[in-house]
């Protein structure tokens, strides 16, 4: 099955350090909870020359700065059109 949607999320130190490692684990649930795995190419990438914005995640073509463990899953949600979860 070919996928319809990337995610890129920048794994260089200054967004790591800030929080991406966190922010990768709560993106891996909310694609297994939504059954978007299959359709969604996630995965790391070095440093995007964000790093003023940091933490950065790419999806598809839009980039979202300042990305934390607090707004990310409110940024895939409203990205993805899936309904939040209470």
């Amino acid at each position: 099955m070919e996928t319809k949607h990337e995610i890129v999320i920048c794994l260089g130190s200054s967004c790591f350090s800030r929080g991406n490692k966190d922010v990768l684990e709560v993106v891996k649930v909310f694609l297994k909870e939504h059954k978007l795995s299959a359709e969604v190419f996630f995965h790391g990438d070095l440093c995007g020359g964000k790093c003023e914005e940091g933490p950065v995640l790419k999806i598809d073509d839009q980039f979202f700065s300042q990305v934390t463990v607090d707004n990310v899953y409110e940024i895939l949600t409203s990205y993805f059109e899936v309904e939040q979860e209470k």
